[in-house]
């Protein structure tokens, strides 16, 4: 069975109050029509066409090259948004209707709703739900067999059907022959002057074929969004689902209220995780972390047995056994290995530090290869950028370099080599050699008195 997706993300999203294309915010790290291509892919859709519309390039790009796009130039209903993508539905198999901003729409509902249709042999199946508050959706109207009689859309219904609680999520799915035939036969005969999908539904009904029902229990898989604060309900539903779906797997998140997971992040067992963490990008997370209170890590890797406190990273790699923090800076293309220490207010940016290694404090390593056994002490500077280019400082295994010393690339310190503290090195310290860069001290006798520094 060949199952196409056709994904409306053509509407401007006037409420959202943004230049920002509605369906390319994101929730927990990703686009919302992301999130939907996602579901679709995982239920084993082969092609996805999505209907674009408002700032049509701006989405386009934001698409991986083999989703196919068709252009909705006038948005006139969603019945003519899919018939936008008529050219892609093929005399058999199965569609699809999905919307750009319903990014709570899951794998398990998608396939769900397809068997469904198949079992049942339906040309076109409506997925359902019940709502408390049902005010703004359009009522399911089920007949004496409890089939779909119709469907009435808020502002047309009657004090009785006001009453019903099952509503059209506006997601379906159809034959692609029978939704290839009703298509031409829509109408905009009514006041918005549009063309509606549901008026499909209607036709198919009228040659005597079956419309299904499938009803979920699961309200949140079709919720949309209109708005800056359906956005930020949305954000929260995703946010638990993710960080439910890691304990399930094995880690323990102290206050899952206060911790931001992104769906791309991959948590190993016995990994605890304090509130106020943020987990984002393509991170990996090892077993047995702890990933301290208010700790970012984006784009990185932490190996087995990391902690990491106050801190952030980024685009980075932590090998197993090391300490992060607190308050330290990992930016792009660190790499640090097992059983380094990265102490307090210590800033790493393009080097790779090894085994055994540490920076206790109060240093910048910048465009540094740092060997195994290497001390940095407290208030370090590896000097990188001589205001036309940055170069690149080379500490081999086993050296010390003393507090406050200033490292001016380019500068090797050689194998074992030791910098005293407060030095300034502009040329490389030889294996097993001290080296010495600072003026000599000189006291001079009775200067304060001299100079009056000394009054009452």
């Amino acid at each position: 069975m060949e199952l196409k997706a056709i994904i409306l993300a053509a509407g401007e999203g006037k409420r959202m109050k943004s230049r920002i294309p509605k369906v390319l915010h994101k929730v927990c790290g990703q686009t919302m029509l992301g999130h939907v291509l996602d579901a679709a892919n995982a239920s084993n859709v082969q092609e996805s066409i999505v209907v674009v519309g408002h700032e049509a390039d701006t989405v386009k790009k934001s698409l991986p090259q083999k989703v196919k796009t068709v252009l909705q130039p006038q948005q006139l209903g969603t019945g003519h948004a899919v018939m936008m993508a008529y050219d892609y539905i093929e005399n058999h198999g199965t569609i699809l209707v999905l919307y750009g901003d319903g990014p709570l729409i899951t794998e398990k509902t998608l396939n769900q709703l397809i068997e469904y249709h198949n079992k049942g042999n339906y040309k076109a199946t409506v997925l359902t739900t019940e709502l408390e508050n049902p005010y703004g959706y359009g009522r399911i109207v089920r007949d004496s067999n409890g089939q779909l009689d119709k469907i009435v859309e808020e502002k047309d219904t009657n004090d009785n059907q006001k009453q019903i609680n099952e509503i059209n999520s506006g997601i379906y799915c159809f034959s692609a022959e029978s939704l290839k035939s009703a298509l031409p036969q829509l109408k905009n005969d009514n006041k918005q002057k549009e063309y509606y999908l549901t008026d499909v539904l209607t036709i198919i009904k009228e040659k005597g074929e079956e419309v299904g029902l499938y009803k979920i229990k699961e309200y949140q898989d079709i919720m949309a969004v209109n708005s800056r604060e359906q956005l930020a309900e949305v954000e929260a539903i995703m946010r638990s689902r993710i960080n439910q779906y890691h304990m399930l797997q094995g880690a323990t998140i102290i206050n899952p209220q206060n911790t931001y997971i992104e769906k791309s992040v991959k948590i190993g067992m016995d990994t605890i995780i304090y509130p106020g963490a943020m987990l984002e990008g393509n991170t990996v997370i090892g077993e047995d972390c702890i990933i301290g209170a208010n700790s970012k890590v984006n784009n990185s890797s932490i190996g087995n047995s990391v902690e990491i406190q106050s801190s952030t990273i980024i685009d980075s790699v932590v090998d197993d056994f090391s300490t992060i923090g607190p308050y330290a800076y990992l930016r792009p293309n660190s790499k640090i290995g097992k059983h380094v220490k990265i102490g307090d207010f210590v800033e790493v940016k393009n080097s790779t530090i090894g085994d055994n290694s540490k920076a206790s404090h109060l240093a910048y390593i910048g465009d540094a290869e740092v060997g195994k056994n290497v001390n940095i002490g407290c208030g370090v500077v590896f000097v990188n950028y001589n205001g036309k280019e940055k170069n690149k400082t080379v500490i081999e295994d086993n050296a010390f370099i003393g507090s406050n010393s200033n490292l001016v690339a380019p500068v090797t310190v050689k194998e074992a080599g030791y910098v005293a503290c407060g030095s300034t090195i502009t040329k490389e310290v030889p294996k097993e050699g001290l080296a010495i860069a600072r003026a000599k001290q000189k006291n001079i006798d009775g200067w304060v008195k001299r100079k009056g520094h000394n009054k009452e």
